[in-house]
This record gives C-alpha cells, sequence and structure tokens, in this order.
C-alpha cells in the first residue's frame, strides 16, 4: 500500500510539473492509472484532495487556476519548483562526508551515500573530498534494535504504533498505544519520545525494551507534537541528563568511567572502592543497574531501593 501511494503521488507531481497548462480534476483522472481505478467521483476527490495535501506538506508549490469556463485546474511551476544552485566549501562537504558515515550500521547507509552523490552532481565540487582531512574520524551511531527502523518511518508519517514493552522493574511485558514524536540517541541507547494514549500523558520508552515487532494503525494523532527542542529536553529528562539533586554511590576502582565523568566529587573508600557524589535525576536508577556489581548506592534510599527493585527484576528473568 506504502508503494502504490508513493508511485501515485510522483505520478501526480510528474503530471503538475510536465504541463504548460493547468489539468483539471477530471483530465488528472484519466492521465493517472490509480485514479481511474478509484470508482466512484467521492473515492477519486478524496484521494485526490489528500494526494495534493501530501504534495505541498513535502514543498511542491502546486497552483489552483480557474479558467473562463470557472473550470479549476492545478499545475506546478517549474521555476516555482526549482531549487537553487547548491555550493559547498571543503569544510561544508567534509562534515556532510561525515554525516553520510555516521549511518554505516543501519540500512539508511545507502540513502545517506546516495545523497552525498547526488549533492556532489548538483554541484560539489569534484578536487573536494568530503572525507580528506577527516579519515581519521570514523563516527557512527549503532543501531540494533529491530524496532529502530518502523519506528523511525512512523516518526516520519505521523504513524500510531502499537508494541510491547518491558519496563526495567516489570518482570513481563505490556502493550503501549504510541504516537511517536521522535527519535533521540542518548549514552549509546536509542530512546522514543511520544504520546502515550493508554496513560494520556507523554512518555520515553528505551529501544531495548521493546519486544516483538512494532505494529503499525491507522487514523490520525490525537495530541499536538512538540516542537524538536521540546522533545530533545524530554528525552534527556527521561533519560537522566536532567539532575536536581545529588546521589552517594560506591564504584569499584577502575571501573565505570562514564560515572567518574559525571562525578561532582571522588574519594577513595578502601578495600578497592571509591566514594562518588553524582547528579541525580530521572532515569540513574536505570543506568546504575547497568555497571552491575560494580556499583552500591549509599544515598538517597529511594535511590537505592529503585536499583535493588531493577535487579530482582533482572534477576527473575
Amino acid at each position: 500500500m506504502a508503494i502504490a501511494k508513493a508511485e501515485r503521488l510522483m505520478n501526480l507531481a510528474l503530471c503538475l510539473l510536465g504541463t504548460r497548462r493547468p489539468l483539471s480534476k477530471r483530465e488528472l483522472r484519466e492521465s493517472i492509472e490509480a485514479y481511474m481505478e478509484a470508482g466512484s467521483d467521492d473515492s477519486f476527490n478524496r484521494m485526490f484532495e489528500r494526494d495534493k495535501d501530501d504534495l505541498r506538506e513535502l514543498g511542491l508549490v502546486i497552483e489552483t487556476v480557474e479558467n473562463l469556463d470557472g473550470e479549476v485546474g492545478y499545475l506546478a511551476r517549474r521555476d516555482s519548483n526549482r531549487l537553487p544552485p547548491i555550493t559547498l566549501d571543503a569544510e561544508e562537504a567534509a562534515a556532510l562526508g561525515l554525516a553520510a558515515k555516521v549511518w554505516q550500521q543501519a540500512r539508511l547507509a545507502g540513502a545517506a551515500s546516495g545523497a552525498l552523490q547526488k549533492l556532489r552532481a548538483a554541484g560539489l565540487p569534484e578536487d573536494v573530498d568530503p572525507y580528506g582531512s577527516h579519515g581519521a574520524l570514523e563516527p557512527h551511531i549503532p543501531v540494533h534494535e529491530a524496532a529502530f527502523e518502523p519506528l523511525m518511518l512512523a516518526c516520519r508519517d505521523r504513524r500510531p504504533v502499537v508494541f510491547d514493552y518491558r519496563k526495567a522493574n516489570a518482570a513481563q511485558p505490556g502493550t503501549r498505544h504510541v504516537e511517536p514524536w521522535a527519535l533521540e540517541c542518548w549514552r549509546g541507547h536509542w530512546y522514543l519520545a511520544g504520546w502515550d494514549r493508554d496513560r494520556g500523558a507523554e512518555r520515553v520508552f528505551r529501544l531495548s525494551r521493546i519486544t516483538g515487532k512494532v505494529r503499525a494503525r491507522a487514523g490520525r494523532y490525537t495530541a499536538e507534537v512538540p516542537d524538536v527542542v521540546t522533545v530533545r529536553e524530554t528525552v534527556a529528562g527521561w533519560a537522566g541528563e536532567t539532575a536536581d539533586r545529588s546521589a552517594l554511590i560506591r564504584l569499584r576502582s577502575g571501573a565505570g568511567y562514564p560515572l567518574r565523568a559525571k562525578a561532582v566529587s571522588v574519594r577513595e573508600a578502601g578495600d578497592g572502592w571509591d566514594e562518588l557524589e553524582i547528579p541525580y535525576g530521572h532515569g540513574l536508577d536505570a543506568w546504575l543497574v547497568e555497571f552491575g556489581p560494580d556499583v552500591v548506592v549509599v544515598e538517597p534510599a529511594e535511590l537505592r531501593a529503585d536499583v535493588v527493585d531493577r535487579l530482582r527484576a533482572v534477576a527473575k528473568g
């Protein structure tokens, strides 16, 4: 179905870009096979209006013109839909080259390298090597979760999803109905921010805790999607980046370097342990659990209890 719609949109765009005069709905219906198979006039009209709106959202400038007989026609003038010449200096080209290499572990790798080739064809100088002086850098964003790609597409298409999610302190996963907003990577882990329909509130989900397949659902979003900055702040808060107090932990000597980097103070506690004061915010308990027996929470008591609960849930399998 997705391929059929994409083909229909492409055919409509080509018709509107290829004509020198406005085309009426009737002419467009007779020119595009999918419209000819639409059935009733009402079905065609709904399909055409949706397609026209989708093309406009994608950036195509479609004009509506009324002729002398009062008939409405549509066209997309080439001069209104032509990108300006692309000029990139060496640093910009290098940045794009690094960005293309970021996705080498995901299925986006082909699209990223293809985009770079298109930019070179559109004006990137041949003597500019996008990898050149930065060849020693090998950036990548690891994407191992099977849920990443379907959620990325759902965020792009604004499509609600359903998936089974296992909280860190739960023995069994539960079903979540979510309107996905955006994916963010924090501390090497991917998170989904979105609207949880069952709870009627925004939530953040760690992709590694999604079990089974992500299933797409029809229908529109019921909650307003916030801007990008708000989503990133939400993910940062749930991932433990926002701290409003401190916690005291014991860390085995020579272990937990990410924790040491966050520490406000560090002192030797003896017997192969160090005592650290670290910022305490939402998500710290989940992060501490990842260090297993190398970490012991001293205070506050609530954080210690949360870590113990999560460890017990892991032990139960």
